[in-house]
């Protein structure tokens, strides 16, 4: 696939299942065998694993992702993103504070045939937890 496919795709990650909560899409967007690289804890392996990363998001976070940045090559496509989220469920085990907050960060995923099939990122959860005021701020 190109790089406009594989951009695309990703885009509809973000955009429908991410923002628009269309979990079902998933099944389209990830191979069986889809490979995270830093699953949150709980997380099972495999698309199902996606599914399940994106659950915890969605009912944790309820965020709301822009785009910043998106960069493709060969058969990878890099997004940097900005997340404005509202605590309002469990999120890895701590209750609902109901505090917002916005923090960026950047994923990498890597395509094959049309599909997710690997992911890793880095995530500026400090800054997201000295939001939600469960860390001091410097």
């Amino acid at each position: 696939m190109s790089a406009e496919s594989n951009k695309a795709l990703v885009r509809r990650l973000f955009e429908e299942v991410l923002n628009g909560r269309r979990m079902e899409i998933i099944d389209e967007l990830a191979a069986t065998d889809y490979q995270e690289h830093d699953p949150l804890p709980g997380q099972r392996e495999g698309r199902e694993g996606l599914k399940d990363r994106v659950t915890m998001l969605v009912e944790g976070l309820a965020p709301t992702f822009s785009i910043d940045d998106m960069i493709a090559e060969g058969d990878r496509v890099v997004v940097r993103w900005t997340n404005s989220a509202t605590h309002s469920g469990t999120f890895l085990g701590i209750p609902p504070t109901g505090r917002s907050c916005r923090f960026a960060g950047v994923d990498i995923f890597r395509l094959d045939g049309g599909r997710l099939v690997e992911h890793w990122h880095v995530v500026d959860q400090l800054s997201m937890l000295q939001q939600l005021e469960l860390l001091p701020s410097a």
